[in-house]
């Protein structure tokens, strides 16, 4: 599933041609993603000129002046430019023409969405309750420590939930975790104020890197250019189990956390 730094990277990668530009037409393929797309989007989007492109979370924000496109790219969604006229594939749901290009919308599995919202983006219930940005001065290591006090749940779990920090996906929950020397399965309250500091240095650290080499590619994630990222070869825990410590040499271990996987090192994540 695309992550903060993929779709950091996707917004990074559409804002220059996007922003500013006066769209055509919004052309709606495929409606039944996650959400149905409003059938009213292209009415509402011909014409007009993008404000602004930004990210919360993992949603892409594209304004206008009479709202706000929303968009999530699921599991397997991207968007890419592509020449006008280009002959749509299978799972190319959505085209939004700017004349010289096309940003196309591609979701084999549909469970990314576009969603429009009138008024303030914030507002919008899937984004008036989330934590602050984990790459954003909102976030440190006193705000970790202060949001963990109460929860004796998993260190892991905690920074996955978006009420604590927003973005921290399965992938890069593993890698800070590794990078802090803090066991995923460590209950949150457990941890030191050092600690926290250490681990949300790691969270900022392990995502800035991630997006400086355009994410990781997972299954078929690419950017809108159409190239992969490459923080997958990196990796120093995050589908290893078995394999050996890249800086001690013990084996990469795994657990089952909330239906997800946790890999980490018995010995430099002692629990």
């Amino acid at each position: 599933m695309p992550e903060l730094p993929e779709v950091e990277t996707t917004c990074r990668g559409i804002s220059p041609q996007l922003a500013g530009a006066t769209l055509r037409a919004v052309v709606i393929r495929e409606p039944r993603l996650r959400w149905p797309i409003p059938p009213e989007l292209p009415a509402l989007l011909a014409g007009r000129t993008v404000r602004s492109v930004s990210r919360r979370a993992k949603y892409l924000l594209i304004d206008f002046d009479h709202g706000t496109l929303i968009v999530h790219l699921g599991m397997s969604g991207s968007l890419r430019f592509v020449p006008p006229g280009t002959t749509p594939e299978k799972h190319d749901h959505v085209d939004i023409d700017l004349g010289q290009t096309v940003l196309r919308y591609h979701d084999p599995r549909r469970f990314g969405a576009m969603l429009w919202q009138q008024g303030p983006a914030m507002a919008h219930p899937l984004l008036a309750s989330m934590g602050p940005e984990p790459l954003s001065d909102a976030f440190d290591g006193t705000v970790l420590y202060e949001a963990t006090r109460r929860k004796g749940s998993a260190i892991k779990l905690v920074i996955m939930d978006n009420h604590v920090v927003v973005g921290v996906g399965n992938i890069y929950a593993n890698e800070s975790l590794f990078y802090a020397g803090i066991h995923p399965a460590r209950a949150a309250n457990s941890l030191s104020r050092e600690e926290c500091q250490r681990l949300a240095t790691q969270i900022k650290q392990v995502l800035a890197r991630a997006i400086d080499a355009g994410g990781s590619s997972l299954r078929d994630f690419m950017d809108a250019k159409g190239k992969p990222g490459y923080f997958q070869q990196s990796y120093k825990v995050y589908g290893r189990a078995g394999l050996t410590c890249h800086d001690c040499g013990s084996l990469i271990g795994e657990l089952r956390q909330g239906q997800r996987s946790s890999c980490f090192c018995p010995h430099c994540q002692p629990l």
